[in-house]
């Protein structure tokens, strides 16, 4: 009887636990991680279809991941900050009293969730790369690579926000693809244009 009352009790807690609250954060670090892992792999892949060179592909994708990563903090840091103003504002309007920070967005969170994230995707490709010399294994080995990250990213957000994870990974992997292919497709086709 202990043990279906404890085990109630924990069901309990956890529907009572709001789960948007992870949004802010968790919305961010998927962001992040997916939006490093594809466009770094987009990149690479890109400026490899017209130019299959490692060294070129290499710093194409470290470039990728720093110009990304500081997009991404800034780029967070900025639309949370204004999320901020605009619900402190808000709450000052209605007379509400005192402001519970803890409720408010925070910018540096969301921002440093977003830069870990994008690092944590971006890195992918360029670890899957680094050691392949040959062209056509190393794209297949960042293609291969990616569709397991995006897997994965896709079913940790599932999970983590308790929301279906077939569909949720579906998603996030088609939606990868895509980019990639997009990427590769276009650069391979201006490129072949001598542009």
């Amino acid at each position: 009887m202990n043990n279906s009352l404890n085990i109630d009790m924990e069901k309990d807690q956890e529907t009572a636990f709001d789960y948007s609250k992870r949004s802010q954060w968790l919305r961010a670090a998927v962001l992040g991680a997916i939006d490093g892992l594809v466009s770094t792999a987009s990149l690479m892949m890109g400026v490899g279809a017209v130019k299959p060179d490692f060294k070129t592909m290499i710093l194409t994708g470290f470039a990728g991941l720093v110009a990304g990563a500081c997009s991404m903090a800034i780029g967070e840091f900025v639309s949370v900050y204004s999320q901020y103003d605009i619900e402190v504002a808000q709450i000052k309007r209605e007379n509400a009293g005192d402001i519970e920070k803890e409720k408010l967005p925070n910018p540096m969170h969301a921002a440093a969730a977003s830069v870990i994230a994008f690092f944590l995707g971006a890195v992918v490709p360029l670890l899957a790369a680094a050691p392949v010399k040959t062209y056509k294994v190393r794209v297949g080995v960042i293609v291969a690579a990616v569709t397991l990250a995006l897997v994965m990213f896709g079913w940790l957000g599932a999970v983590l926000g308790k929301a279906p994870v077939v569909k949720s990974s579906a998603r996030v992997l088609i939606g990868g693809w895509l980019a990639m292919a997009i990427t590769y497709g276009l650069t391979r086709l201006f490129g072949s244009l001598g542009l």
